[in-house]
């Protein structure tokens, strides 16, 4: 199978410089969800072609290195037609040649594949029903129901201009034939385009079969030309993600308020309050309950883990049983073992917290390695920053850090110390041992507080 995806638009509409084929939908970009429809439709992908124009470079840097996908220029831009026939020297005669949109981010491999077996050898042409179908070409039939042809809007009769089946371009044809169709497009339109839709006619006066498959919602053939259809096709996009959640048991709170901007895989009984947004690829285990308002990027959460309200993580790996928040933020490389609890505004980085410890407020624990059972006070910070290197702190296993302390990397806190409250701690603390690094505390009898001056 060839493949040929259209990505040669501009956007003016979107009002950016971001090539339109490049603005995301569920966290990926548009054309990529195309590419992946495509794949998961045709198992004997020969190679994809991609038909780019206006930010071409940029497009082509998007996709580094992925396999069977080569990139054409289309310059200037002449119309569909005038798009694939860019495509012709990589197209493999021998097998069907499929066309695709790479602003039509919403199309399923499933539609893909009735319009592959509808086509046979012949041509398939999607199509869909729309209640108000101006702007779009209109498909006419003959009397029994066959395509006799594909028009656009701007050249259609007053009554082919109230027919309600319209074209989505999406199509399949005879590699052989379609080079040959190609050939004969002409620029004689309203647009002075070459229309693909065009070859439709070609192949009814050559009397080869043209199948038209209806598609079964309208949604799957938007395309985006503004960020308003942009907005639009992610909440359908949300909404596909919310109904596959609820069906594989997952509980949301609200399913119009969630985001999956990436890849989120479930266990059971895993509970979502509202507005949560996953990015990246997210892992939620058996019964993990995630709290309103969290973000959580490039995660695993272990089973029966639960984050309550507003907690942000990144690259962060959460075992089983622990307690997260309400306003706890992982920045990248925290490793959270099982039983652990991270209270309201810990921010933890490059860390790991060892089985069962506890930092329940107001801490700071960067580039730490927190041994078993520890109680971390609220307060602590762990100073890894000298303004150029970064450096480590080591506590061990079952050690007590009282409020407020500051640990000075490099450091190490031996097992089972205990830290008095209020201490900067600059040297290694021997295990088991009370360690206390406090001024003396001194009252001034006869000080006098400052009394304001009058002004003259």
């Amino acid at each position: 199978m060839n493949i040929v995806i259209l990505a040669a638009g501009q956007g003016k509409r979107m009002r950016s410089s971001l090539p339109k084929v490049l603005h995301c939908v569920a966290g990926r970009p548009m054309l990529a969800h195309v590419i992946a429809a495509a794949r998961a439709a045709c198992t004997d992908v020969a190679n994809i072609t991609v038909v780019v124009g206006h930010g071409a470079g940029a497009v082509q840097e998007a996709f580094p290195g992925e396999p069977g996908l080569n990139f054409v220029l289309q310059e200037p831009q002449l119309g569909t037609g005038h798009a694939v026939m860019q495509a012709v020297p990589r197209l493999d005669d021998s097998a069907p040649t499929l066309v695709l949109y790479g602003d039509v981010p919403l199309i399923t491999a499933g539609t893909l594949r009735r319009l592959l077996a509808a086509a046979g050898k012949g041509v398939g042409l999607l199509t869909v029903r729309l209640p108000d179908p101006t702007g779009y070409g209109r498909i006419v039939r003959d009397e029994r129901g066959d395509v006799l042809r594909s028009v656009e809007q701007r050249d259609a009769s007053a009554a082919e201009q109230a027919i309600d089946e319209v074209n989505t371009g999406i199509m399949v044809a005879p590699t052989a034939r379609l080079k040959d169709w190609l050939k004969t497009l002409s620029r004689d339109n309203a647009q002075g385009e070459y229309y693909l839709t065009d070859i439709i006619a070609r192949a009814v006066q050559q009397g080869v079969r043209v199948a038209a498959v209806v598609c079964d919602g309208a949604e799957e053939t938007l395309g985006v030309n503004s960020k308003q259809q942009l907005a639009q096709v992610e909440r359908i996009a949300q909404r596909r993600t919310a109904q596959a959640l609820m069906e594989g048991g997952v509980t949301l709170a609200d399913p119009e308020r969630i985001d999956v901007r990436g890849e989120l895989v479930v266990g059971a009984d895993v509970s979502i309050d509202v507005g949560c947004v996953f990015e990246g690829r997210v892992s939620l285990a058996d019964g993990v309950r995630i709290g309103a308002y969290c973000v959580l990027r490039d995660c695993s959460v272990g089973p029966h883990t639960e984050f309550l309200p507003f907690c942000h993580a990144t690259d962060a790996m959460v075992g089983a049983g622990a307690r997260i928040g309400p306003y706890a933020r992982f920045r990248p490389g925290a490793r959270i073992e099982d039983d652990v609890h991270v209270g309201n505004f810990v921010e933890i980085k490059g860390s790991t917290m060892g089985r069962g410890s506890k930092a329940n407020h107001l801490a700071y624990v960067g580039d730490t390695t927190v041994g078993q059972n520890v109680n971390i006070g609220a307060g602590t910070i762990t100073a890894n920053y000298d303004g150029v290197n970064k450096y480590r702190t080591v506590i061990g296993d079952g050690a007590f850090i009282g409020s407020n302390s500051v640990l000075v990397a490099p450091v190490n806190i031996g097992a089972g110390a205990t830290i008095a409250g209020g201490s900067t701690i600059a040297k290694d603390a021997p295990a088991g041992k009370l360690t206390v690094a406090r001024a003396r505390q001194v009252t001034l009898e006869h000080w006098k507080r400052p009394v304001k001056q009058k002004k003259g």
